[in-house]
């Protein structure tokens, strides 16, 4: 597929390499006929890279010719960086402001050593890159201008989403399912409804719309909405349960009895409703054990449970499973123009309509592809743009029975390259993480993705603009406002597809991960307490790694010192580094060499009582969260 976020790299670092200040220090150190050689390669690799992009699932040389050429745009990158390291230091020596320990710690930094290792560095970059460029013309790849124009304004994001109150076509199958959660069941206390369906195709939404209606509320007296996800760990689900219940009370910290106990207290003589969303485990004996818990709820009980797999419905259902057909085509038709136009305009304007109905029928009655497509096109008039989306070879594209990424994809090649790489980057969370706006601008930024060419312009007012129009074109769902910020989730399916487009960027890592691609620069672990004190075996031969990030569900952090330690040795040119709810006193004297950190988060660190004096070596920092750090 056009990866074309490859060009928006090579843009980038096109740009850097003709930044004021790299250009003052080749020239001052004799480096300027690397420097030179380097971004007029570039620029010629630059031209044929479109070309390259759109051949490169045809050629397998080309696919591995543009993962070489991505490696040496990234590590060109680090470089430099480098040099805007040491510009920074020397204006904050230069400044005569920084205390005189802060000049102790900057006058460490050899001009002679810097000068020898850099030009060392630069050499190496520009004889990968002659490499790369001599090897272009074996593939007969042409020089192309992307003119299509790219569809990237920002818009309403209450324009690009259909409304829960107004889903299209499924009105039937929620009478039925209430119908049946209404009905009591002779011999059943507790009766288990499986809704099942492939990806995209509306079990949740539909499970949102019984969840929520009124006949619902009236019915039962308690209800609970879990997603369990591709993890189904006993405990974890127990705890999101408990969680649902709305108790106040803490449960992070108790062991699987105690938390069993809590559960079957908390549903006991209740009539209640729980939503068990998204469930891919197909092991019978851990629903047995959950399903244990879960019977002491009075009679009429229901359990509502979603699922893409048969054989989980056969597993937990007690009832006949709902399976959810494909929207039929003149509900996808309404859905579609709803997304894509304001008010009726398809009426007047019978060849959009006619290009229209033909995107539809290729979305085969799946409702996110309807609603990914009919948001590409909002507002969109020009019938070459329709017409493109619906030839679009992409459609060809062989696909598993249940696998609608052709529709995502397309999408995805149609964002600006500047959004891919911010899409791309969201891979690095597990799915149904929730996303926090401001939080993910700042990640953006301490990792070069948002880019201002305007100086009166706020790199955060950038980042933000560009969430919103992630937004907009449906990459993001389930909204809502906390403590200010606006926070959100990605479907499973976009999840899927940031995986797929983001090429061994990104690596969730466990403790049962075996390797890791060299290629990965951004790394992050789900469950950072089980962190062992040395650096896993599967990190030893990483040493480009930018980001470092814990995911803290559980509100759990990385509590091993001496891995923190390995990590800042090993990670030299880290720009992210997530310490959220960690768990040591001090951090290593040894952060201060992180001269690359821009983000860095010790948010609920409830036992760290002072930061080290080389903190203040950090002089590219952007980002230092202290929150809830109670013994600070």
């Amino acid at each position: 597929m056009a990866d074309s976020f490859l060009f928006n790299v090579a843009q980038s670092v096109l740009r850097k390499l003709g930044s004021l200040a790299l250009q003052e220090f080749s020239l001052a150190w004799g480096l300027e006929s690397d420097l030179e050689k380097i971004k007029d390669n570039l620029k010629v690799i630059k031209a044929v890279l479109l070309d390259a992009e759109q051949l490169r699932s045809q050629n397998p040389r080309i696919e591995v010719w543009l993962e070489n050429l991505k490696e040496v745009l990234y590590d060109a990158e680090d470089v430099v960086d480098e040099f805007e390291c040491e510009v920074l230091r020397r204006q904050v020596v230069k400044s005569g402001n920084t205390t005189r320990k802060v000049r102790r710690f900057f006058s460490r930094s050899n001009p002679l050593t810097f000068r020898f290792r850099m030009g060392h560095k630069l050499k190496q970059i520009r004889e990968r890159v002659d490499e790369i460029a001599a090897l272009k013309s074996k593939f007969g790849l042409t020089e192309r201008i992307f003119d299509r124009n790219i569809i990237h304004g920002e818009r309403e994001m209450t324009h690009s989403f259909v409304d829960a109150s107004n889903v299209i076509g499924r009105e039937q199958a929620r009478d039925d399912i209430i119908e049946t959660l209404l009905q009591s069941v002779d011999g059943e206390n507790v009766s288990i409804i499986p809704i099942v369906g492939i990806g995209g195709i509306g079990k949740t939404t539909l499970a949102k719309l019984v969840y929520n209606d009124q006949r619902i509320a009236t019915h039962f007296e308690l209800k609970l909405w879990v997603c369990v996800s591709d993890v189904f760990e006993l405990d974890k689900v127990i705890i999101k349960i408990l969680d649902s219940a709305s108790t106040g009370q803490r449960y992070t910290d108790m062991g699987i009895d105690q938390l069993q106990r809590t559960l079957r207290q908390a549903l006991k003589g209740k009539k209640y409703l729980l939503i068990l969303d998204d469930v891919w485990s197909e092991d019978p004996r851990k629903w047995g054990e959950l399903k244990t818990l879960l019977m002491g709820g009075a009679n009429g009980s229901k359990i509502v449970v979603t699922t893409r797999s048969q054989r989980v419905a056969e597993i937990m259902g007690t009832v006949s499973a709902l399976n959810l057909s494909l929207l039929s085509h003149q509900h996808c038709l309404s859905l579609f123009f709803k997304c894509a136009f304001k008010g009726q305009q398809e009426k007047q304007n019978p060849n959009l309509k006619r290009i229209g109905e033909e995107i539809v029928r290729k979305c085969k009655g799946v409702p996110l592809a309807v609603i990914t497509l009919g948001s590409l096109l909002y507002s969109v008039t020009d019938e070459h743009e329709w017409e493109f989306i619906r030839d679009n070879e992409i459609w060809k594209l062989e696909q598993k029975e249940d696998d609608i990424l052709a529709a995502l994809r397309l999408s995805y090649e149609h964002l600006p390259s500047y959004l891919k790489r911010c899409f791309a980057y969201c891979s690095i969370f597990p799915k149904d993480y929730e996303m926090d706006d401001i939080e993910l601008v700042y990640l953006w930024i301490a990792n070069g993705l948002v880019q201002s060419s305007n100086e009166n312009q706020e790199l955060e007012d950038i980042g933000l603009r560009y969430f919103k129009e992630l937004c907009s074109r449906c990459f993001f769902q389930d909204f809502f406002e906390y403590g200010g910020n606006v926070k959100c989730q990605m479907h499973d399916l976009i999840h899927d597809l940031a995986l797929l487009v983001t090429q061994n960027e990104c690596s969730m890592v466990r403790t049962s991960t075996q390797q890791i691609p060299k290629s990965v620069r951004h790394i992050s672990f789900p469950y950072p307490q089980s962190l062992p004190n040395d650096l896993p075996e599967s990190l030893q031969n990483l040493d480009r790694v930018r980001t470092i990030w814990s995911i803290n569900e559980r509100h759990e952090g990385i509590s091993s010192e001496v891995f923190i330690k390995k990590c800042v040795s090993r990670f030299q040119y880290m720009r992210v580094l997530d310490l959220t709810y960690s768990r040591f006193e001090v951090l290593p004297t040894s952060i201060g060499d992180l001269k690359h950190l821009k983000y860095l988060s010790l948010f609920g660190n409830g036992l760290i009582r002072r930061l080290p004096n080389s903190i203040c070596k950090l002089q590219s920092l952007q980002v230092l969260l202290l929150g809830k750090c109670w013994e600070s």
